[in-house]
């Protein structure tokens, strides 16, 4: 343990000793909370709402919440929280991340905090990784919230939008991070306010909170719309790049990115017939041939997606399932279509984007729990102002964690795998064996069926077999490949417990974990290691690791060799020791920072559109709130005028470009007559123009009626700030994927990205303003 470990350590035993002291208060109170009757104790719910509504605080009424809550959870579900899980609880109402071992049931120790923050009526949201876990979780703890007088909803993918305002309106609303971050987006989309489905963010917890706010913040959130239609270019792109060698392009394992060549530049211009690929008009060339590249170089079939019903579905990289409904963008699933022979789709097009760093830092309150957390603690502090606190165990961990076993060739370290699986299996010890992609647990499938053994592989390819295969991955004799599927809320219990197998197993040891390779982080190891060992069970953990394993042989490879060396291993034998580990974890720890700069990046260039996605919002909803806006659109106007006076008339008093410019943007000719405006200055030329377009205004509530002009303001605003809005998105992608360039001229791309993206924000201001009153202008 390092010296700053050793500190975090110490800091996290201090805050558990202050937390044990309100524990203890809480077990105070549990005893006259017993003597309650149910009438009595449901009845604590209205009596903590008057509480709140006389001036006191949540943290007033904590500790009575909190022995309400237990004493509510045993009567209904005969389960009481253990101290640690009280513990975790008040971590979770402090807005801080709770990292519990496996097995701590952390579904229970959401129960209180959850409970305590719905008494402010504002809603709390439950979120988990996956919608099966949305609703399991919501199943298990609903009887409890309702017999407090709670209301439980739960957000799935499929539901229409009535029934999804419903589930918000509950108290307590559980749901993936995906639905939750998308009906954002939507809500910000509706043309009328009865439309939306979400109240204001008030309260979220966290269900694995470093995949969810870590892992997948890498990737923003997307809602899509009907692009042009695909191309043959993508066909093309795709028989090019078949003729490539490996001199015709540069490839970068480390950093992920591909290039053309000198070579490969020269063969593209020959192929396409075009004199420069990388000139202007051959932009569109250039960009589906980088997107063939990557699609055959940097995306792999059973590893990055999966061809399955004719379609490709991405796999998640973290978690090894399939993500529906996902698709890679600009064009580069167009170019993976064309690589593996299915239909290409047409492209799409943004329509409304977020990170999900952004979408959950607008809750007032954020929390969060996993069994993996202190590791990304600094991440967390920087990006969510949210610190680590590590909760002890209930039960002492009995888990063996041996140190790795490390080989110089692949075949070397599969070979010793299948051994020893062999070696456990004899003995009936059940195991789980992890690997890091679909294509590595359907070749050790292979080997296993080789030797004999029976097994059961778990992988994205047969996911809806997954509480099948979990359910008996801890029996006796039972042998189980998986995926990272099998990493997170998966709880692996030991022995049939019909068949009463449970001290067997743990007599033989308890759950076997053999990991065949190191992930990108430690945070997803210590997931599979977690497996094993929950509860006081008894559990081995071991990892097998080679030199061309892809996290050794690009970030520790050179290191961990030389150690070899030293240590003198021969082709077939395998070393374990500290200093292989410190290498291995040096290793890791590179690529975690390296990770953690790329969503750095992601929420520094999605800062700048944040700002401006705040003020569109802010403009949509108050036209969904009904205000009268004809005083906000004279404002524009006066604007508009303003500024074409300023172009024409401030320095060479063009009147007739000025009269013919406010003509062409909204007044008709016939009403914008200014007699003697060259005797006038610029303020009353603008005061005058002003007057006239008021009267051609006022006029138009006589044609048309004030209500039918109020209702058309509000549809000419929408849709006007909608399409403007979309294409912006479009062009400030544009602008973030050529931005890059600006380094060349020893320039930070994140302050030219804001610098240029608030011009570019400027000008769609400027064209909302025109196009809203040309169009509020027309008589027809």
């Amino acid at each position: 343990m390092s010296v700053l470990d050793k500190i975090l350590s110490k800091s996290d035993e201090a805050e558990i000793n202050i937390l044990n002291k309100i524990v203890d208060k809480i077990d105070e109170v549990e005893e006259s909370v017993q003597k309650l009757s149910d009438n009595e104790l449901k009845n604590m719910t209205n009596v903590f709402k008057e509480r709140l509504n006389s001036g006191e605080t949540l943290d007033d009424i904590l500790i009575e919440a909190f022995a309400v809550c237990r004493e509510a959870s045993k009567r209904v579900l005969g389960m009481r929280q253990y101290r640690v899980q009280l513990i975790g609880g008040i971590v979770l109402h402090q807005g801080k991340i709770a990292e519990m071992r496996t097995g701590e049931g952390k579904t229970l120790v959401a129960v209180a905090p959850v409970y305590l923050n719905a008494l402010s009526g504002m809603g709390v949201h439950v979120i988990t990784v996956n919608d099966y876990l949305a609703k399991r979780d919501k199943e298990l703890m609903q009887p409890v919230y309702e017999f407090l007088g709670m209301s439980v909803g739960v957000i799935v993918n499929g539901q229409d939008p009535t029934e999804r305002k419903a589930q918000y309106e509950c108290d307590i609303t559980y749901g993936t991070n995906n639905e939750y971050g998308f009906d954002y987006l939507k809500d910000n989309m509706v043309t009328r306010n009865e439309e939306k489905v979400q109240r204001k963010l008030n309260y979220a917890i966290v269900d694995e909170v470093d995949s969810i706010l870590i892992d997948e913040a890498r990737t923003p959130l997307i809602i899509s719309g009907s692009g042009d239609e695909s191309t043959k270019l993508y066909d093309i792109a795709d028989a090019f790049i078949k003729t490539l060698v490996e001199d015709d392009y540069e490839l970068d394992e480390k950093e992920n990115t591909i290039a053309l060549s000198e070579d490969g530049m020269t063969k593209a211009e020959s192929f396409f017939g075009v004199e420069s690929i990388n000139s202007i008009e051959n932009i569109e060339i250039c960009h589906h041939i980088n997107q063939a590249l990557r699609a055959y170089k940097l995306m792999d079939k059973d590893v990055d997606y999966v061809v399955k019903n004719n379609e490709i579905m991405i796999v998640d990289e973290f978690t090894g399932r399939i993500m529906d409904g996902r698709r890679y963008s600009d064009g580069l699933h167009q170019a993976i279509e064309a690589k593996e022979k299915v239909e290409i789709k047409r492209e799409s097009k943004t329509l409304a984007t977020v990170t999900f760093q952004n979408f959950f830092r607008m809750y007032s309150k954020l929390s969060g729990m996993t069994g993996t957390a202190k590791t990304e603690e600094g991440e967390f502090q920087s990006t969510y102002s949210m610190n680590v606190v590590t909760i002890p165990t209930n039960k002492p961990i009995l888990r063996a964690d041996l140190n790795d076993l490390v080989f110089k060739t692949e075949e070397a370290k599969y070979d010793a795998v299948v051994k020893e699986i062999a070696r456990i299996h004899e003995s009936g010890q059940p195991v789980l064996v992890g690997t890091v992609s679909i294509d590595k647990s359907e070749y050790l499938s292979s080997l296993l069926k080789k030797k004999g053994i029976k097994h059961e592989v778990l992988n994205a390819k047969n996911h809806e077999k997954e509480a099948e295969i979990v359910k008996k991955a801890g029996k006796l004799n039972s042998v189980t490949i998986a995926t990272n599927m099998a990493g997170r809320g998966t709880d692996i219990s030991l022995g049939d417990s019909d068949k009463g197998e449970g001290t067997k197993v743990c007599e033989l040891g308890g759950l076997y974990v053999i990991g065949t390779e190191r992930h990108e982080t430690r945070r997803i190891d210590n997931q599979l290691r977690g497996r094993s060992g929950r509860q006081g069970d008894p559990g081995t953990s071991r990892f097998f690791v080679s030199l061309e394993d892809e996290v050794i042989k690009l970030y520790g490879g050179r290191s961990i060799e030389k150690i070899m060396k030293r240590m003198n291993a021969d082709e077939n034998s395998a070393l374990e020791g500290k200093n292989l580990m410190k290498a291995i974890e040096r290793a890791q720890r590179g690529i975690e920072g390296r990770n953690f700069e790329i969503r750095k990046n992601v929420i520094k260039y999605d800062d700048t559109i944040n700002e401006q996605r705040k003020v569109i919002y802010a403009e949509r909803n108050k036209v969904l709130d009904n205000l009268d806006l004809e005083e906000e659109i004279q404002k524009v106007v006066k604007d508009v005028i303003s500024d074409t006076a300023q172009k024409y008339l401030k320095k060479n008093k063009d009147y007739y470009g000025f009269l013919n410019s406010i003509c062409n943007k909204f007044m008709p000719k016939e009403a914008l007559i200014i007699p003697d405006m060259d005797k006038m200055s610029v303020e009353e030329i603008i005061e005058y123009t002003y007057d006239l377009s008021k009267r051609v205004y006022d006029f138009k509530k006589i044609v048309c009626g004030i209500e039918e002009l109020r209702n058309l303001e509000r549809r000419v605003l929408l849709e006007v700030v909608d399409s403007r809005w979309i294409e912006h998105i479009d062009a400030m992608d544009q602008l973030r994927q050529c931005i890059g360039l600006a380094a060349i001229g020893q320039k930070d791309p994140v302050k030219e990205y804001a610098i240029q993206g608030y011009d570019m924000f400027e000008e769609l201001n400027r064209n909302i303003r025109t196009e809203t009153i040309k169009y509020l202008y027309k008589f027809n």
